[in-house]
């Protein structure tokens, strides 16, 4: 018999932990994206001028990619800590860490500057950023999850990733009103530095607002009653949570394809297909938006039916928006409400992480889901930009075969993840709040 699901109402000090979190998460996650909404810009400015276009944007969404090969190892590190002296702490080291690489980015200087130099620093603070964000997004995902009852767990999960989105959205707007507000001339020579030192102050604003949290009810009743992970956790994971790693790698390469393809990189995408880099900006917008309230709504119906259910419905969702919305725009009958409609897709992001992190106990929680989780992000969200970059130059249709490809795999999990619903409910469930 499994556990019982407690469907009870959220409390207001759970709200005000969900609301800070969230918003402390959009403000680190703008950090960690605004990079790639002026990817175009960045090429110009820190390679030769003489290098061919598509092999600028190769390059540059290599430096992109360098931050998510650098998550496994600041991923791993945090999550041992956190598993052993707390969630909180991590949580507030995280932000730290990505604060301070964005600040220098936009003090950076140029290939025209400084030369080769210039690309190589460049570099070095991307990886900075992806070891922040490494911990990041798995303590965040655990740090929310353990401040409610089992039954919330997806919406938890949901408002969290809503408010990771809400920073893409912040780096969204921030790039669409630079390019606005400025001519060619005036963002290659400063106005590519606002969004960075911008991502600076707030990081460190972020910071402040993650002090008004608390430690979490499950890790204080495993310090209370001294049931800590004995060793190394992630030992314990590999030994004894293969089947829960293997699960949540392929949920995180689902998860990678749906923000990085949809979100990420379609409005570079898009302005290689003729769409103006205002409509395509503008565009990305509405698809943010539609996945902010996609996560709520998916959210709360994978409680209230189940997790595996609700991610096979909206991996077909995936399947299908991306397919209307990829193949107008290669007509060049590009459509902001297609795009939307794509990006209200992204919503299996509430799902993702809820599903993750219930195959592993309370002890080891962190360091399995960071694990998993930063593993498959590093290799799919890695390898993604580059290998759909260089395979576009011959198959202008590759990001669609891949979402498709994506959405099967969904569809897939969804089912395997429903058939085994009653024993994850009973592994998932945290241990009683402390007193």
């Amino acid at each position: 018999m499994h556990t019982p699901i407690d469907h009870t109402a959220l409390t207001r000090p759970q709200l005000k932990t969900l609301a800070l979190a969230s918003l402390g998460g959009a403000l680190e996650f703008y950090d960690f994206v605004v990079f790639v909404f002026f990817a175009t810009t960045m090429g110009a400015l820190f390679f030769p001028a003489d290098m061919p276009g598509w092999l600028k944007q190769v390059q540059t969404f290599g430096i992109f990619a360098a931050g998510y090969l650098a998550r496994p190892l600041g991923g791993i590190v945090m999550a041992h800590f956190g598993d052993l002296s707390g969630r909180k702490r991590m949580f507030m080291l995280s932000i730290l860490l990505m604060a301070i690489p964005t600040l220098l980015m936009g003090l950076l200087p140029t290939y025209a500057q400084i030369g080769v130099l210039a690309p190589i620093l460049l570099l070095l603070l991307r990886i900075l950023q992806g070891a922040a964000i490494g911990g990041e997004a798995p303590g965040a995902w655990v740090f929310v999850s353990e401040h409610v009852a089992p039954g919330r767990r997806n919406f938890a999960c949901g408002a969290l990733s809503l408010g990771l989105l809400a920073g893409i959205l912040l780096g969204s707007l921030v790039a669409l009103l630079v390019n606005a507000n400025l001519d060619d001339a005036q963002l290659l020579a400063w106005g590519w530095r606002i969004p960075f030192v911008l991502g600076g102050v707030f990081g460190l604003l972020a910071l402040h607002l993650r002090r008004q949290l608390h430690e979490t009810p499950v890790f204080a009743q495993l310090q209370a009653q001294k049931q800590l992970a004995a060793g190394l956790p992630l030992k314990s994971v590999l030994r004894d949570h293969g089947t829960a790693v293997i699960i949540g790698m392929l949920l995180t390469w689902l998860l990678t394809a749906a923000v990085v393809v949809t979100i990420l990189m379609m409005p570079t995408f898009l302005q290689s297909m003729g769409v103006s880099r205002s409509d395509a900006l503008t565009g990305n917008a509405l698809a943010v938006l539609a996945a902010m309230a996609a996560n709520l709504i998916a959210g709360a119906l994978a409680d209230r039916f189940g997790a595996g259910r609700v991610l096979a419905l909206w991996s077909v969702l995936l399947g299908a928006a991306f397919f209307a919305f990829y193949q107008s725009a290669q007509a060049g009958e590009y459509s902001h409400l297609l795009y939307a409609l794509a990006g209200s897709a992204v919503g299996l992001t509430a799902m993702i992480p809820a599903i993750a992190l219930g195959g592993f106990p309370a002890s080891v929680r962190f360091s399995g889901l960071s694990f998993a989780y930063n593993v498959a992000y590093a290799i799919a969200g890695g390898l993604t930009p580059v290998l759909l970059s260089l395979a576009m130059k011959g198959n202008p249709s590759a990001p669609l075969h891949y979402m498709l490809a994506m959405a099967a795999l969904g569809l897939v999990l969804g089912v395997l993840v429903q058939l085994r619903q009653p024993r994850t409910v009973t592994a998932s469930a945290p241990l009683p709040p402390a007193g």
